[in-house]
């Protein structure tokens, strides 16, 4: 079966770390991988041995596999605006992409082995350098992007706040709030919402009335949720949550 436990984030990454996981699949049970807005850094080992270390970027619509066996997976998932210093390219390059660390860093660092705290150890050390070489407009940048994720996300019982009051407030226009934005999650604004959204939907799953859970996640009414669900998960909510997937695809 798989498991998948989320571990203490190190202190001295947790101005760049939202989220540390460890996943440990010892069966073929299909793989569901939802719409996600942050970039991650993997470590993943095969049943034979193999370990990589890898970039997984936002990801925009639900994919869905027959599962593998992967003994150890660690996902660190990267706050907003921390990605595009740290791997150096706009993050607009990785959307719906998964890369070898290795074409993104010339000193990318190999896969190490042991177990998962001496894997984390070894890849805080590799994010550290990386972050200890970050520019002043870098870090303003990286700043300014995490203060618009946190207003767009929106939280219960709190609407989210218009994009031009958001301008307004960090004392940025609204084109260049847009344009950072982009550059530094790889998604416009709009589309980091609707994928927000869903992902509320799926953290509450169906532990309400289906009206209750859509103006709880920030739909107008039930049928915007299910028409948005469906565009970013390929079914309806009751089908995904009634466990009706759509084909299985090879990873």
């Amino acid at each position: 079966m798989s498991t998948e436990a989320p571990i203490d984030v190190p202190e001295r990454l947790r101005a760049l770390v939202s989220q540390v996981t460890v996943l440990r699949s010892g069966d073929r049970r299909p793989l569901v991988r939802v719409p996600d807005p942050d970039t991650s850094l993997l470590y993943r080992r095969t049943a034979a041995g193999h370990a990589d270390l890898l970039v997984a970027g936002p990801r925009t619509r639900a994919t869905y596999h027959v599962g593998k066996d992967i003994p150890l997976c660690i996902r660190i998932r990267l706050r907003p605006g921390a990605a595009r210093p740290l791997f150096g390219v706009a993050v607009g390059e990785l959307v719906d992409r998964v890369v070898l660390l290795e074409e993104l860093w010339d000193d990318a660092p190999p896969a190490p082995t042991g177990g998962s705290a001496r894997i984390l150890r070894h890849l805080e050390t590799a994010l550290l350098r990386r972050l200890a070489a970050r520019s002043s407009s870098e870090v303003a940048r990286g700043e300014l992007v995490r203060a618009a994720a946190e207003a767009l996300e929106g939280h219960p019982g709190r609407r989210r706040e218009p994009l031009p009051a958001l301008a307004r407030r960090l004392a940025v226009s609204e084109r260049h709030l847009r344009d950072v934005f982009a550059d530094g999650v790889g998604l416009p604004p709009k589309r980091f919402e609707r994928i927000g959204r869903v992902r509320s939907v799926l953290a509450q799953g169906r532990r309400a009335p289906w009206g209750q859970l859509a103006a709880a996640a920030g739909y107008y009414d039930q049928s915007h949720m299910t028409a948005e669900f469906r565009d970013l998960m390929g079914v309806t909510p009751g089908a995904f949550f009634a466990g009706r997937l759509p084909t299985l695809e090879a990873c």
